[in-house]
């Protein structure tokens, strides 16, 4: 609703009696209501031009299947004239369903007691906009721009399109006629998706969205913008697609993102044995110690150090290093249980998180085997080589609170078993 203090210099036409002598003018005029959306006045030519039986027929027309284009153009057309007296446009009414486009001159003024925003239209002249160079220039951008644009019925069939859509679609009349469906649901890859848009937009919704397209070179990625029109000559309602096709981007993107992935998953494994990193470990500890902490369960951590690695790569060769590594981490995983986890934190140094809960005299007993499994030799280059380990075991909650002090503290036990002869394990403390 206007307030004063906007258009405090507009006419205020209080009553329809102030209107009288616009009755005398041949001419048609109207007075619109912005506010309710609606007819407010019109002299006898006016009714006779919408083909009505009276004025109150004319105030009474139901308007609400205007476009909010329509709607947003009344309102900058009242805009206009409340600025600057006067505004002389084209515009194209629908009396009866047929459009008729008219040179109208409008003048801003405010209506009724209530001082509602209103609009004294006058028609000069009727136009025929055809012929205007502006509407040649368009329609010569539409058939140039690689852009599909196609202007469908509410049945989903086309009237017109530009020839990129003509050449996108070159096959829709086929797969119209196979899947029984019109032809813009036939555009999609997915029919169901098609229909269900075509529902949308007969149910009066306009918008952008992203769908997979069935085109003449195969599945793409579009994005359309789906706007309701009208029809020229008759005056239907159509919609306008527009589409806009973003598949090099997306597979772009698509791209970075695996790329993204594997350098991820690279992170989170041992390129030489397989096993998990560190990182990931990191990672995965985190939730299995709030898990511990929620539940009052005891965690166990196991650093463990190869005895005389050293040796077998001086003596055999790098490349025997790695097989032993890999061997290892092979034998370290098929000890530990399915729940638990291993991770190689480089050169000869391996950590097993023992997940669940589990007592000291269960954890000893793991490291027990894992010292009598690394034991037996491994065979490179025709020759057997023999490593053992070294292991410290840190609990959780009494040796560290995080997987950071846990293996500080269980990297210390290790080294007291190495100044103790190594080939063995310990507990911290």
């Amino acid at each position: 609703m206007a307030t004063r203090s906007n258009y405090d210099h507009l006419v205020h036409i209080v009553s329809h009696d102030e209107l009288r002598l616009y009755e005398l003018i041949p001419n048609v005029v109207w007075v619109f209501d912005l506010d309710k959306h609606g007819w407010w006045w019109g002299n006898q030519a006016a009714v006779d031009f919408w083909g009505l039986s009276s004025r109150q027929a004319l105030i009474d027309k139901d308007l609400s299947g205007d476009t909010q284009g329509a709607r947003d153009r009344t309102k900058q057309t009242f805009d206009l004239a409340a600025k600057d007296g006067l505004t002389v446009d084209p515009w194209t009414t629908y009396p009866n369903g047929k459009p008729k486009t008219l040179l109208m001159m409008h003048r801003a003024v405010l209506l009724g007691p209530e001082k509602h925003r209103g609009i004294i239209a006058y028609i000069n002249e009727q136009v025929n906009l055809g012929e205007q160079p502006e509407n040649l220039l368009m329609m010569e951008a539409m058939r140039y721009t690689r852009i599909p644009a196609t202007t469908f019925t509410y049945e989903g069939e086309p009237l017109v399109e530009n020839p990129a859509a003509t050449e996108a679609y070159t096959h829709v009349a086929e797969r119209s006629a196979e899947t029984d469906s019109c032809a813009f649901v036939a555009r999609f890859a997915d029919l169901a998706e098609g229909r269900a848009c075509l529902e949308r937009v007969r149910a009066g919704e306009e918008g952008r969205w992203d769908f997979i397209m069935q085109t003449s070179t195969g599945k793409r990625r579009h994005s359309l913008d789906i706007r309701r029109t009208r029809h020229p000559l008759n005056g239907d309602f159509l919609f306008l697609v527009v589409e806009y096709d973003f598949t090099e981007l997306y597979n772009a993107l698509d791209e970075v993102e695996q790329a993204r992935a594997k350098l991820h998953d690279i992170a989170m494994k041992d390129a030489l044995t397989g096993v998990h990193s560190l990182h990931y470990m990191q990672e995965a500890a985190e939730s299995i110690i709030a898990h511990a902490v929620r539940h009052k369960t005891t965690l166990w951590v196991m650093f463990v150090d190869l005895d005389g690695f050293k040796a077998i790569n001086d003596h055999f060769g790098h490349s025997a290093g790695d097989l032993v590594l890999r061997e290892t981490a092979r034998r370290l995983q098929g000890t530990i249980r399915a729940e638990d986890l291993l991770a190689r934190i480089g050169g000869d140094e391996f950590v097993v998180l023992l997940a669940h809960d589990t007592s000291e005299a269960e954890a000893g007993a793991i490291a027990a085997r894992i010292l009598e499994i690394l034991e037996q030799p491994v065979q490179v280059a025709g020759q057997e080589a023999v490593v053992s380990a070294s292991i410290g075991i840190a609990g959780f909650p009494n040796d560290g609170a995080d997987l950071e002090a846990l293996l500080k503290t269980a990297d210390a036990a290790m080294y007291g078993v190495k100044k103790g002869g190594k080939k063995g394990f310990a507990f911290v403390g």
